[in-house]
């Protein structure tokens, strides 16, 4: 099955831009209620996605230097990121996307010049797998 059936497109997904700060990416997984939220380039590409662990880790670390209050004085870029969401091509086929999806709440989709296109989320797979599933289960009756 093509992914492509399964993709939110990138007009409604909430993403940050490298050059976000830490305040507007805050603010923005607040208002979307998100935990993880994709990270764009100027020029549209995906490169990478920032959590809210991050964000936290990155305030603590800092030893007081970050809090919410100045965090508008600091860039997303700046920001290490602890996991490598791994983004798949709009090519890419199922297990592809199921091994993504394993380990990550979402999977970016990218398109053959790696422009970000929008994501999967692991619930929607997770959906297409329980049909195959239940289905088994109505034949072996």
């Amino acid at each position: 099955m093509n992914i492509a059936f399964f993709l939110l497109p990138k007009q409604e997904v909430a993403c940050v831009t490298l050059d976000s700060t830490l305040r507007q990416t805050l603010e923005r997984m607040e208002y979307h209620r998100y935990t993880a939220v994709p990270i764009l380039n100027k020029n549209g590409e995906y490169a990478g996605t920032v959590t809210e662990g991050d964000l936290l880790w990155y305030m603590k670390e800092s030893e007081g230097k970050v809090t919410f209050e100045n965090s508008s004085r600091f860039l997303l870029k700046d920001v290490p990121l602890r996991m490598n969401n791994k983004p798949v091509s709009i090519d890419a086929d199922m297990e592809d996307l199921i091994n993504l999806v394993k380990v990550q709440n979402f999977v970016p989709v990218v398109d053959d010049m790696n422009k970000f296109i929008g994501i999967v989320r692991r619930s929607q797979i997770i959906e297409y797998c329980e049909k195959f599933v239940s289905r088994k289960s109505l034949e072996s009756l």
